[in-house]
């Protein structure tokens, strides 16, 4: 046999290990058992993490409509119908598209996945929360899809990629972290998968574990932790608010908005979260990148 047979016949051979089979029945996160009769053909993502994620593992073109955040492929997504967002979803737009598939997400407050099930479609809901369940998530949505084989290149490769930029900052010092997802201030927590970002970018957040991975906060704590970085506002923005003049972090200017890329990568918990540790890196050991 020739190599070139060989090696087609490896792939075969390995497509077929990895091919998913239908019925198939999982669990998703709000403990409703979900169903798919057969590998879905038409599916609408409801959050940009499942469809970045979708993309990543080569079941982007399973695709036929997406949430109206969903920005990145951006040559993947432009070309697709938005049917709302997890609080306001179109559901005439989103029935008429017959989806054999949505992904949704967990919350109870949007009432989103059921909502859409109540409409008699097949709906997943589950997110990414901590860093671990970011690639237990790309696992799933490679089973859902027949993508099983693509999701375990995706993870592999995401995982070499975050472990070279991890080990870049191995031996500095840990530096201490405040970390604004919203001037309410809300944070994250160190079990979060953005806190677990910030400690594999030589960082640790001020905020405690025993507060949950995206507490709001006492303004008070910030100023006692006194961090030596600040992530997620701009330096003015810090400047004026009462007590921070003073805090380390403000008065050398170690105050940085991510750009809208990075900011992006960092609030999704998708196959971007290598873009997101770098991203951080840049921001609280910059040396590190020289």
């Amino acid at each position: 046999m020739t190599r070139t047979l060989l090696t087609l016949s490896a792939l075969l051979l390995s497509a077929h290990a990895h091919a998913t089979k239908y019925p198939l029945t999982l669990t998703d996160d709000l403990g409703r058992t979900v169903t798919l009769r057969q590998e879905p053909k038409r599916i609408i993502s409801m959050l940009p993490s499942h469809t970045e994620t979708l993309v990543a593992i080569g079941a982007g073109s399973k695709l036929v409509a997406v949430d109206r955040f969903s920005n990145f492929p951006k040559a993947v997504v432009d070309a697709l119908p938005k049917v709302g967002s997890a609080f306001q979803p179109n559901l005439e737009a989103i029935l008429a598209l017959k989806p054999d598939l949505v992904l949704a997400d967990e919350s109870t407050s949007s009432r989103l996945t059921e909502k859409l099930a109540g409409a008699g479609l097949t709906v997943y809901g589950g997110t990414g929360q901590t860093y671990n369940e970011v690639f237990e998530k790309i696992a799933v949505l490679g089973r859902l899809t027949n993508r099983e084989a693509g999701a375990t290149r995706l993870v592999t490769g995401m995982r070499a990629d975050l472990n070279a930029l991890q080990a870049s900052v191995a031996r500095r010092p840990k530096v201490s972290v405040y970390y604004e997802v919203d001037p309410a201030p809300y944070s994250v927590g160190p079990n979060s998968f953005i806190g677990v970002l910030i400690g594999k970018a030589g960082g640790q957040t001020v905020v405690p574990a025993s507060l949950g991975d995206f507490p709001k906060l006492d303004p008070e704590l910030i100023v006692k932790a006194n961090p030596q970085v600040m992530i997620g506002l701009p330096l003015t923005d810090a400047r004026a608010r009462p007590g921070w003049a003073g805090l380390r972090a403000v008065s050398a200017a170690r105050v940085y908005k991510p750009t809208d890329e990075e900011r992006d990568a960092l609030s999704r918990p998708g196959p971007r979260l290598a873009v997101a540790l770098r991203a951080l890196i840049r921001m609280i050991h910059p040396e590190a990148l020289k």
